[in-house]
């Protein structure tokens, strides 16, 4: 078993035990947002560090989404 942070910069987004390292260039979902692995380092035996980098979010989109929502009427 191993302990895997997840790593987006010096922020840690996650920590797991998992039976199996994530591998370099895999498709990771991270409390709901898309990232992909960039690089996999071997700290200890069973600890190891997976720097991930998120797909950016892109805040105008989704205030245009909201405007688009149907008003109830009264």
């Amino acid at each position: 078993m191993f302990t895997v942070y997840y790593l987006d910069g010096k922020n840690v987004l996650l920590n797991q035990l998992r039976k199996s390292v994530p591998n370099e260039g895999e498709e990771v979902r991270i409390k709901g947002r898309k990232g992909k692995v960039t690089s996999v380092t071997s700290v200890d035996e069973c600890k190891i560090h997976v720097q991930v980098e998120l797909e950016s979010v892109n805040k105008a989109k989704l205030a245009a989404e909201d405007d688009k929502k149907k008003r109830k009427k009264r």
